[in-house]
């Protein structure tokens, strides 16, 4: 049953639709009486067709190592969020909640590159106070495409592509214009059980001339998510979620200048919100937090003007075929904070609230010429990318201690605030890359060397915040480098339905400010510090593969096996300081080497009954090579299998879900079970109702507990804290959704 706060949702979507509706229907009545008008006396400008882009894949994810989502897939598997989209459609593909980030290959954090619409989207991560996070500060509803390139690459993408990338592009006038048209929009409801949510987005493009302009936006309300647990007490065993509260908006505005010449143009501002508060019952022991008066609260904000020049030659003649740039400030803001009465000592008002910001200024782009040369025809790009940022840490909040300082085991001696636990981080990063694909003539074999040259540089500055931290000693010393990244890609169109690939490609990752600078603790207690003598990572790998088939069947596999040198992470400190901080030092280092290997398959037949079936299956493995030490990190075997039927109008299917850790070792604090789901979904399209789909879906059909492992590769069971099932995913729920395009 709806509360009052979803009926107030659901009607004001319902009213914005149809308003909205209604608005466009009555200016394209206008616009179409003016234009014939204009029709008979001779005035009217031919419009430029406009191509819709959708389903190709640009920049970055041009490489066989890449797959793609629609819009289309989007909607059909009611993907709001990076779970959804790893679920069945991208099995490989993970979200760990615990530190806010994609998991590809066993790889997540800044190890990811994550760009929307050719900007990176910076992860933050404040070292110590779960202020991490900030990549999955957008709505999936202004997406049009989702590109996942999987694999070390840095030749293209740049810094950060360890793991691989997840590249984003959002909607753009001629994804709602239909060819002959003047205008076109989207109206999408939904509702989900997961969160027991109810949101609401609309996308509105219209063009005059060579203009166009377009609107989207997006609101969503919702609450905890759930678990599989049914234990609801306060404090020790609960295994119920917390109940919490989010609020999350969206808006998107582009104005795009289209020319009969191949140049386009496009200026774009972005804003996302979301705002959660929780009531930390698990931690409402009575004890220091009594019920009812401990709460929490996340928010991630995201902030970006950019402008975007494209070109797509018109003729022969022109120096370049095409070309991409993107200017832009982005300002991306991460905020975790508890409030609530203390009843132990410092007992009173208590709060604390940390954050992250990330504010910068950039570009990024690239040109390509092809050229025949003999019996070679070669394709050159040449791109780069540049970003001048400062990152900015805070911890603000009040309690009863007074101003110190302290004695040694004294509680306030732990409650750090109103301090940084780092000085602020002037970045400058740079890159330029070329690479060269060569056709050996009509063969359907080709060969892209590529090589890429990144420099860095880290300035730490002096603040006030940063000389309040209990540990200040002056500023730590700035950090620069630089590194070469070579790869060489073959492809092989050994059909029209067969391309086998190879590649091997080197990367590399520049040491993020947190890990350079925090300096979080306090004498007498414990000290999380990071490490300015850190090196950036560095990976060597190799990729083989194959893509088969079309759309109606085939499938795709790979293998692929990585090497990393300095890879980062935090361990014990070496030299232990049992005097001063007898509850332990930790310290970003260096490992020496780690290795990543596995192998990806993934199928799919479209039989002429209306049949579908499909399947994937990903498995990989990761260890310290010195230490012979498992990865946490890494996801345990997955597969998937759906069966489905299509008509016209109607569609169904059932999918099973399964994961297995089938390694003998595993270092993480909480082994994550096996498990098998199976989620049940259907769509209607209503013949009485043009462009309507309606969407349903029972997720987890059989209400099963399972767990994600590496959501809770960190998870430590006490006697104290919350019980296992707290830690596991949601049980049975439901999924609503409708879709209206115009």
């Amino acid at each position: 049953m709806l509360n009052r706060h979803h009926r107030l949702a659901l009607l004001a979507c319902t009213a914005f639709v149809t308003l909205a509706g209604a608005a466009i229907s009555h200016a394209q009545s206008i616009t179409s009486n003016e234009t014939a008008a204009a029709e008979k006396q001779g005035r009217v400008t031919p419009l430029k067709t406009l191509t819709v882009r959708t389903g190709e894949q640009e920049g970055v994810a041009d490489t066989p190592l890449a797959s793609q989502v629609t819009e289309q897939e989007l909607d059909d598997n009611q993907i709001s969020s990076f779970e959804d989209l790893g679920r069945t459609l991208e099995p490989g593909v993970y979200f760990n909640r615990e530190n806010g980030s994609v998991n590809i290959r066993g790889l997540d954090g800044p190890r990811v590159l994550t760009l929307i619409d050719g900007i990176a989207i910076p992860y933050l991560d404040d070292g110590a106070r779960d202020a991490d996070g900030g990549i999955d500060s957008f709505d999936f509803s202004e997406l049009s495409t989702v590109d996942i390139v999987r694999g070390a690459d840095s030749s293209r993408a740049g810094g950060g592509a360890l793991g691989g990338a997840v590249v984003l592009r959002t909607l753009d006038p001629e994804d709602l214009i239909g060819e002959g048209r003047i205008w076109g929009g989207i109206f999408k409801f939904a509702y989900d059980g997961e969160d027991e949510s109810l949101g609401g987005s609309a996308a509105v493009a219209a063009r005059y001339d060579n203009t166009a302009v377009l609107f989207q936006g997006g609101y969503k309300k919702g609450h905890e998510r759930q678990t599989g647990g049914d234990n609801g007490a306060y404090g020790t065993g609960r295994t119920e979620a917390n109940p919490a509260d989010f609020d999350q908006n969206n808006v998107l505005v582009k104005v795009k200048q289209y020319t009969d010449s191949g140049h386009g143009f496009t200026l774009t501002g972005e804003r996302f919100d979301r705002d959660e508060d929780t009531d930390l019952r698990h931690a409402q022991t009575g004890a220091t937090y009594r019920p009812g008066e401990w709460d929490g609260t996340e928010v991630n904000k995201r902030d970006r003007i950019s402008l975007n020049y494209e070109f797509e030659a018109t003729d022969d003649d022109a120096l370049f075929d095409a070309a991409n740039a993107v200017f832009y400030w982005q300002d991306l803001i991460r905020e975790s904070g508890t409030h609530g009465v203390r009843y132990a000592t410092p007992a009173g008002d208590y709060q604390r609230l940390s954050e992250v910001e990330d504010r910068g200024f950039g570009s990024a782009g690239y040109v390509e010429k092809g050229f025949d040369a003999g019996y070679f025809h070669h394709t050159v790009t040449l791109g780069g990318d540049f970003y001048i940022n400062t990152t900015t840490q805070y911890s603000s909040g009040k309690d009863s201690c007074g101003p110190g300082p302290y004695p040694p085991f004294s509680s306030c001696n732990f409650l750090h605030s109103n301090q940084s636990d780092m000085p602020d981080v002037e970045s400058k990063r740079f890159g330029i890359f070329v690479q060269d694909e060569i056709a050996f003539g009509e063969t359907g074999f080709s060969l892209t060397p590529g090589l890429r040259y990144d420099w860095y540089e880290h300035s730490p500055q002096e603040t006030a915040a940063y000389s309040r931290n209990p540990n200040y000693n002056g500023l730590p010393d700035g950090q620069d480098g630089d590194a070469l990244s070579p790869k060489l890609l073959a492809k092989h169109q050994a059909t029209d339905n067969i391309e086998l690939f190879a590649q091997w490609a080197m990367a590399f990752r520049a040491p993020t400010a947190t890990e350079l600078y925090l300096d979080y603790g306090a004498p007498g207690t414990y000290l999380r510090l990071g490490n300015p003598d850190l090196k950036p990572e560095t990976s060597s790998g190799v990729e083989i593969g194959a893509n088969l088939g079309d759309t109606d069947f085939g499938g795709r596999i790979t293998g692929f096996y990585n090497r990393y040198r300095n890879f980062i992470d935090s361990v014990d400190a070496p030299v232990q300081d049992p005097i001063n901080y007898p509850f332990g030092v930790t310290q970003y280092m260096n490992r020496n080497r780690v290795q990543i290997s596995g192998v990806e398959l993934a199928a799919h037949k479209i039989f002429d009954s209306g049949v579908t079936l499909r399947g994937s299956v990903t498995y990989a493995l990761g260890k310290d090579l010195d230490t012979n030490e498992r990865l946490g990190s890494v996801a345990p075997l997955k597969g998937v299998l759906a069966v489905g039927y299509e008509t016209e109008t109607w569609g169904t299917e059932l999918a099973m879900i399964a994961a297995k850790d089938v390694s003998e070792k595993s270092d993480a604090s909480f082994k994550a079970p096996g498990y098998g789901i199976f989620d049940l979904t259907g769509w209607w399209k209503p013949g009485q109702v043009e462009g309507l789909t309606m969407r349903a879906g029972i997720y987890n059909l059989f209400d099963k507990e399972y767990y994600d492992a590496i959501s809770v590769r960190d998870v430590t069971l006490t006697s104290t804290g919350p019980g296992r099932a707290f830690y596991s995913e949601p049980g049975r729920t439901f999924k609503f959704s409708l879709t209206q395009r115009f």
